[in-house]
């Protein structure tokens, strides 16, 4: 199935567990986690998301190139404001379970800075 969220307003955290939920299949009356569910979720205006209390300023994303002195942080803020698709990527990413069909859940993620 095909399902369309509108991110406009809605909480990061809140909306990450819809998303993961819906690409599960969690909603289907014949869920097996097993199973791929097939569906397909489109979040539109994800530059609209908001956050709660001082995550935005408080919650750093790192990453490490693999050379000595390589850390890599940066702010919720900062990366919201470079792509905010990024941050909603990362949260689902997270949420969703860590084995073969992560990566084709992932694929069935679609989303849109601004609504077209």
């Amino acid at each position: 199935m095909e399902y369309t969220i509108d991110a406009a307003s809605k909480i990061l955290g809140r909306l990450a567990t819809e998303v993961a939920d819906l690409l599960q299949g969690k909603n289907d009356p014949r869920f097996d986690p097993a199973r791929h569910s097939g569906n397909r979720v489109t979040v539109r205006n994800t530059d609209r998301m908001r956050t709660t209390g001082r995550k935005s300023k408080q919650k750093l994303y790192r990453h490490h190139s693999g050379y000595p002195g390589g850390l890599k942080e940066e702010s919720l803020e900062r990366l919201q404001k470079r792509d905010s698709r990024l941050v909603l990527k990362h949260a689902v990413n997270g949420m969703l379970p860590k084995n073969r069909l992560r990566a084709l859940m992932l694929k069935n993620l679609t989303l849109l800075k601004q609504q077209s």
